[in-house]
């Protein structure tokens, strides 16, 4: 997969950034700046196309998921974060996803479908990956969630749903919401930068 590789303070967790729609592997490079710029980077780049914008998995249309191409990119993403793991040497237990939109419902994903996979998320604007599935442990995870109440894209109900999944399965999850729609705010970037030093610093 297309990626960036950044060496940071190992004592910290790695950060997976995963862009959104139409983004690449330099997206969201100033947003882990902002959140901790000391910690080590792994930014990937989604290998679907759909019309010329990279994604991480395919979608049949807006807000509905190719499920089978869901599970296979998960399964192919986490296969990559261990290969990348043992190439630069960082901890694979210990990385925190860094995704908005599309990209955070492929780290979303991973938590559901691997166990281990991610010891902390910060989940911009995501969606439930898939419903009626058996989520894994994840006592020992730690996710924030940033939504608009007033996203066109994600019904408030649909974050909901994601947290209490979560929850269910033992994650220790924060939510916050700002006033906006699906675009990413200042305001859930201080939270979650709070979030991060107040779980991994």
């Amino acid at each position: 997969m297309k990626h960036l590789f950044k060496q940071g303070n190992k004592d910290l967790p790695t950060l997976l950034l995963l862009h959104g729609t139409g983004g690449d592997e330099r997206d969201l490079l100033p947003l882990a700046e902002m959140i901790e710029p000391s910690a080590s980077v792994l930014s990937v780049k989604g290998n679907v196309d759909e019309n010329g914008m990279a994604r991480f998995f395919a979608r049949l249309r807006e807000g509905v998921f190719d499920e089978e191409d869901l599970v296979f990119r998960t399964k192919e993403l986490n296969d990559f974060i261990v290969e990348s793991a043992e190439n630069y040497g960082f901890d694979r237990h210990n990385i925190v996803a860094l995704g908005y939109s599309n990209g955070a419902n492929i780290a979303a994903s991973l938590m559901y479908h691997h166990k281990n996979a991610l010891k902390g998320g910060i989940l911009f604007h995501a969606m439930v990956p898939r419903r009626n599935v058996r989520i894994p442990d994840l006592s020992d995870v730690s996710v924030f969630i940033g939504a608009g109440k007033r996203d066109p894209l994600i019904p408030l109900q649909e974050t909901k749903e994601l947290v209490k999944n979560l929850q269910d399965a033992g994650t220790q999850v924060e939510a916050f919401w700002t006033e906006g729609g699906h675009e990413l705010r200042r305001e859930e970037v201080d939270e979650a930068k709070r979030w991060f030093e107040d779980n991994f610093k």
